[in-house]
């Protein structure tokens, strides 16, 4: 086989292997973005009111931030399809609360906000079940 031949078919074999790993991609992030707006749904027919939504910084990205009145009440959105390697709410670990927490100082130092602070998840499991848990950490 000449090494024309064998580069073509590596890179055909590659340029595959690209492909089925955006498509697998684009449908995780998918989810999560579905997952996000059914929370937001759900949030919002409780009450709150959104104030940003993916908020990114250095530190992470808040999902969700919203008012329940005069708190201000910071989101973490999970999906899992599955419980096999732990529970939606359990994936927030405290590394995972660390950068939440420095994401929202971020956040307050260009957005000021002066009264309570709350940090909720929202787990979703692969039944569309949502589970929402307030003052989580």
């Amino acid at each position: 086989m000449t090494a024309t031949i064998f580069w073509l078919i590596i890179s055909a074999h590659v340029e595959t292997m690209v492909i089925k790993q955006s498509k697998a991609q684009a449908a995780h992030l998918l989810q999560g973005i579905k997952g996000e707006a059914s929370a937001q749904a759900h949030l919002e027919a409780a009450g709150l009111r959104l104030l940003n939504k993916n908020y990114r910084c250095r530190f992470g990205e808040l999902d969700l931030v919203m008012l329940e009145g005069a708190t201000l009440v910071i989101i973490e959105v999970r999906y899992r399809k599955s419980d096999r390697y732990g529970s939606a709410a359990e994936s927030v670990t405290q590394q995972k609360q660390a950068r939440l927490i420095a994401a929202t100082h971020h956040y307050l130092a260009q957005a000021r906000h002066d009264g309570p602070i709350r940090f909720d998840v929202v787990a979703i499991s692969g039944n569309d079940e949502l589970n929402w848990i307030k003052n989580a950490f």
